[in-house]
């Protein structure tokens, strides 16, 4: 690999910054979790602001993000996802458009405004270790490189970037309350037909979460006809499994290959972006969804994603 230029030193890391693509696909058969960016749409949209591919490895920055400094003479970013109250030089800076940053420019992230996490592209690549495929860090298996105080991110920089945002209309709205859709299944033939009416009309709330999956608690817990446990199935994301304590877990990008509770419905991939951003405390509503409707919204965003070359701001 060609020696990159220096982008970045990381003053302070912040909550939780660590680089993440699209994931790491085709080896969960060897128990290797998928990881990958949690926003998939916001990740791809600050991609496609500064002229990288889709699947190109970004910063993903988690609540409380970090405090850089720009190392290049000169580089276009985007920042697209939560709204961290992101400034360059102690002023405001945009989000969902490509601007131009300098040699010696402060960039910092204070407190959460919308959403939960924020996604920094560079007009380039960062220069980080691929490991199967994929520059995702996951932290249990060592794979990726964790971003630390002190560091500095090298890179490859590509010059000349037009300045562009992303039409109003096309932005994502993170809010804390949430209606999510989902595909029934495909163990509901483990619950009682009252859970599984109470898992669609019931509110549920973000106890506990990371990575790797959020907690939800309703008003009563969801009951199995008899057994919690199932042989163990592959974990697809977005999947909720039901423990015995009848809190539904959703599984999200860190989760294991495999699990041994079952499966009450998953959520649609289109509709994850959603709990990506949940904040702590944040609420979730089900809502029935076919397998043949997700498909037409998954389609409907790729042609956009495919489209979106020239964004207007």
């Amino acid at each position: 690999m060609k020696m990159g230029q220096p982008l970045f030193t990381v003053l302070k890391k912040g909550l939780y910054t660590t680089f993440q693509d699209l994931g790491r696909y085709g080896y969960q058969q060897f128990g290797v979790v998928t990881s990958g960016v949690m926003d998939s749409f916001s990740s791809q949209l600050a991609n496609i602001l500064v002229g990288n591919p889709r699947g190109e490895a970004v910063l993903e920055i988690t609540m409380l993000g970090p405090k850089v400094r720009v190392e290049a003479d000169e580089m276009t970013i985007a920042v697209c996802g939560a709204d961290l109250s992101m400034t360059v030089n102690g002023n405001k800076a945009p989000l969902w458009k490509s601007f131009v940053v300098k040699k010696g420019d402060l960039i910092t992230f204070g407190k959460p405004v919308t959403g939960t996490r924020a996604y920094l592209a560079v007009a380039g690549s960062f220069q980080i270790e691929t490991i199967l495929g994929s520059k995702s860090f996951y932290a249990k298996a060592n794979f990726g490189t964790e971003v630390k105080e002190g560091d500095t991110i090298y890179g490859h920089v590509r010059t000349n970037q037009k300045k562009i945002g992303l039409s109003r209309h096309l932005i994502p709205r993170f809010a804390k309350d949430v209606i999510v859709r989902t595909i029934p299944g495909p163990h509901e033939d483990y619950f009682t037909e009252e859970a599984n009416e109470q898992f669609f009309t019931d509110c549920f709330q973000a106890v506990q979460g990371d990575r790797m999956g959020y907690r939800l608690r309703g008003t009563k817990p969801l009951q199995h006809k008899e057994k919690a446990e199932i042989a163990s199935d592959a974990i697809p994301l977005g999947g909720i499994q039901v423990p015995s304590n009848g809190e539904p877990i959703i599984l999200l990008a860190d989760r294991q290959t495999t699990g041994g509770y079952p499966r009450i419905a998953t959520v649609i991939s289109v509709d994850m972006y959603k709990i990506a951003q949940l904040p702590p405390g944040g609420t979730i509503q089900f809502e029935r969804c076919t397998i043949e409707t997700a498909h037409q919204h998954y389609k409907k965003r790729e042609i956009l994603l495919q489209n979106l070359k020239h964004p207007q701001g």
